[in-house]
């Protein structure tokens, strides 16, 4: 479920999906841009999360620059300025970026250093993770030996990514090419975690885009957030529970305790729950970059597109 954006953009609409709505922004550029909207378990709840499209523009932007020595990144630009003159809109300023249109492999490219999710899942039933023999008795969110390259499918709007092995990735994309993915993965996700984890955060696992742009592979779309991956407090993790992470878990927590079918339409979230989900945001991008998001672009009035 999608819906329109609040602002107007008079540029071509490319498309548009839970969180963000891409638009041509010709000579090979698009014009990406990151609203409130907030999804659980698959369905788009009626509710923005305040700042939450700033969070995750300013947090990718923020790695883009900081891992570009490891890999070039789809990114142009985030200021205003520079983006097409009809797009230079007040609206979407902090929660935007110019980027180069980039060929994408048809896989997500997930790095897990953690055991958690549907990877301890899996876990539980045979012992393995995407068909990786792992060591008996561990626990939920125990540290992985080293990070694993676990790839997926990419699913339509409204279906779940499936899980599948490295041969298969190879099968999908070539065999030559899976190991470089990997490798890069792998190399990002550990740079980037190591980062984190001297800011106090452990990044669990997390999900990379990955592209060609003239004959280059690149990293694209959004990297190491809150949406694309599980942040955990150092200070909280303990193995044999779930650490509290810094994103819409205030959100899934609350649905949780609703007789809800996990099906449209949404149940409407409490004020309480959109401010704590703010915070979380809010919280984890501060943490990590040491940077405050009031400093970076869109105002309080203006930084809410919620539709």
């Amino acid at each position: 479920m999608t819906r329109s954006p609040a602002y107007e953009i008079d540029l071509p609409h490319v498309y548009s999906g839970k969180v963000r709505d891409i638009y041509d922004a010709g000579d090979g550029r698009y014009l990406m841009v990151t609203s409130d909207r907030i999804s659980a378990f698959d369905v788009v709840m009626e509710q923005p999360i305040p700042d939450k499209g700033r969070v995750l523009m300013a947090m990718s932007s923020f790695w883009f620059e900081y891992l570009a020595g490891t890999m070039n990144s789809h990114l142009l630009s985030t200021d205003l300025l520079d983006f097409p003159q009809s797009a230079q809109l007040p609206a979407i300023a902090g929660r935007s970026m110019l980027v180069r249109k980039a060929e994408m492999l048809p896989i997500e490219c997930i790095v897990r250093g953690y055991l958690t999710g549907s990877a301890w899942k899996q876990y539980l039933a045979d012992g393995t993770m995407h068909g990786i023999k792992l060591p008996a008795g561990l626990q939920e969110s125990d540290q992985l030996p080293s990070p694993v390259f676990t790839p997926s499918t990419k699913a339509e709007d409204g279906l779940h990514d499936e899980n599948i092995s490295f041969s298969r990735a190879a099968e999908i994309i070539g065999s030559e090419l899976v190991e470089e993915v990997r490798a890069k993965a792998l190399e990002l996700y550990i740079a980037g975690a190591a980062h984190a984890l001297e800011r106090g955060i452990i990044i669990a696992d997390t999900k990379f885009e990955m592209g060609f742009i003239d004959g280059e592979l690149i990293v694209a779309d959004e990297m190491l957030t809150p949406d694309s991956s599980r942040f955990w407090p150092m200070k909280d993790w303990k193995p044999g529970t779930t650490p509290p992470s810094f994103d819409k878990q205030p959100v899934r927590d609350y649905l949780d305790g609703l007789n809800w079918d996990k099906s449209p339409p949404p149940p409407r979230l409490p004020s309480d729950v959109v401010r704590a989900s703010s915070h979380r945001y809010k919280e984890g991008y501060e943490l990590i970059t040491g940077l405050s998001l009031s400093d970076w672009p869109g105002s309080e009035e203006n930084s809410h597109p919620s539709q």
